[in-house]
């Protein structure tokens, strides 16, 4: 007999039966709330075409790094569990085999945050109540595809069953965001779907490509290649662009946060030296900071949200990086300052009327440390809600204790999915929910904050901060 599938009502709330009670109401006041999702890469492609999703490796496993990265050090091969081989022409194993692979493997996720997140997509949107092994895979295959055939599982109803109000994509300067024009311009489209500006291949010589992405900002602003001047305005242009289209984020993938402020003369000759192969590793880096400044001063002139995602060790394999390409699993974090490295961008923009600045981290030491303190002086700053290694239950509830204290409540991004994966998107957020109401109902239970106060707190973190945070 299968095991069965645990979704518990009370999933994450307090043991302690008195806290449980308080935690569950204040869950409750919030469970039905609209998802605002400021942060994320769905493709918006899915909900103009609003065609049906395919099987249940496309929908689990192929875009789930969280997921196949586990499965990888199980033991099994990438394009054994649903992503393609690109050295051998694409080799995949069949849907229904790399699934077969998963639920083999399912006890491996017991504990994790992505094991939740299955388990509650898996029970509750469709139904399955015994959990996923070796002798049921082919079934709960078949049971999974043909839900997704229904019309209630095609992407525009799922949008709209999961009372998703706000939808941030994450997209190329250069993208001509045809979709979000699509999606706007269709009456039958409820909802809104906001494009978000990522300039990091643009703004790092030492990313591959950067030469050929500066050449195609010139060719489209008009300038000369070789124009720093020329390169902020096309720059600047494209923000635009991202804005009329309804952007209102700017978000920064960097190894560390540095920022430095040049000279234009300093600016432009470093410039010269990256686009002719010339500059080496540490003038690169002074660039690539001295563009991280850049990008903060043009938030403050045109009103987007600049969103910083550092500590991350991109394509630490290189081997699966040729064989699979990036973003499968093998990123990973790093320890990250930011006091020091940001003072340049804070001393010149911290207090700038609204700027904001919205720090992530996948260190947890710095939270305590550095941004929540940051955070508690500059007006500009918020404290980006957990992310990637830190999305989950036990880490949730870590990162608001380490940063409450310092700077309260009111100084948070509001939750942040950042997923690809868009059946997890409600899971994600229903977390975060239960995990605030556990946190709060802990704090009323030893007399630090009282139930109203607490009442009002749930509310904003869930809609009424991520509204205010990223200008909504």
């Amino acid at each position: 007999m299968p095991l069965t599938l645990q979704n518990d009502p009370d999933r994450l709330l307090p043991a302690d039966p008195g806290t449980r009670d308080v935690a569950r109401e204040l869950y409750r006041s919030v469970a039905e709330l609209p998802i605002i999702s400021p942060h994320g890469h769905v493709d918006p492609a899915i909900l103009v075409d609003d065609t049906p999703f395919t099987d249940a490796t496309q929908l689990f496993l192929r875009h789930d790094h969280y997921v196949t990265r586990l499965l990888h050090a199980s033991g099994h091969a990438l394009a054994e569990v649903g992503v393609p081989d690109i050295a051998d022409g694409g080799a995949v194993a069949a849907p229904r085999d790399a699934w077969r692979r998963f639920c083999e493997e399912w006890p491996r996720f017991a504990g994790t945050a992505s094991g939740y997140w299955l388990s509650t997509i898996l029970g509750e949107q469709f139904g399955i109540t015994e959990q996923p092994d070796a002798a049921n895979a082919d079934r709960l295959f078949t049971t999974i595809e043909d839900a997704l055939q229904q019309p209630a599982f095609r992407p525009r109803a799922l949008f709209d069953r999961f009372r998703i109000e706000v939808l941030a994509t994450t997209d190329d300067p250069m993208g001509d965001l045809a979709a979000h024009a699509a999606l706007a311009a269709d009456p039958g489209f409820r909802g809104r779907v906001l494009p978000t500006f990522r300039p990091d291949a643009y703004l790092d010589p030492s990313k591959p490509g950067w030469s050929e992405r500066v050449a195609a900002l010139a060719a489209w602003n008009g300038t000369p290649e070789g124009s720093h001047r020329g390169y902020l305005e096309a720059l600047a242009g494209r923000r635009r662009h991202f804005i009329e289209h309804g952007a209102v984020s700017a978000d920064h993938g960097v190894l560390e946060p540095r920022t430095v402020e040049l000279d234009a003369a300093e600016a432009q000759a470093l410039f010269d030296r990256a686009l002719s192969g010339t500059a080496d590793a540490a003038e690169r880096e002074r660039f690539a900071a001295h563009m991280l400044f850049e990008s903060a001063r043009m938030s403050v002139e045109d009103g987007l949200v600049m969103t910083v995602h550092p500590g991350v060790f991109r394509d630490h394999h290189s081997a699966t990086r040729e064989r699979s390409g990036p973003d499968t699993g093998h990123d990973l974090p790093v320890r990250t300052e930011y006091v020091q490295p940001l003072r340049p961008l804070l001393e010149r923009f911290g207090t700038a009327p609204g700027f904001h600045l919205v720090l992530f981290s996948v260190d947890e030491t710095s939270y305590s440390r550095e941004i929540a303190p940051l955070a508690g002086f500059y007006p500009s700053v918020f404290i980006g809600a957990p992310w990637w290694f830190l999305d989950a239950p036990d880490a949730v509830l870590r990162f608001r204790a380490a940063v409450t204290e310092t700077a309260g409540f009111s100084r948070g991004s509001g939750f942040i999915d950042d997923t690809r994966a868009f059946l997890s998107i409600p899971a994600r957020h229903d977390m975060s929910r239960r995990l605030d109401a556990a946190f709060l109902a802990r704090l009323v239970r030893e007399g630090r904050v009282d139930r109203v106060t607490a009442e009002r707190t749930i509310l904003d973190l869930v809609v009424d901060q991520p509204r205010r945070v990223f200008k909504l």
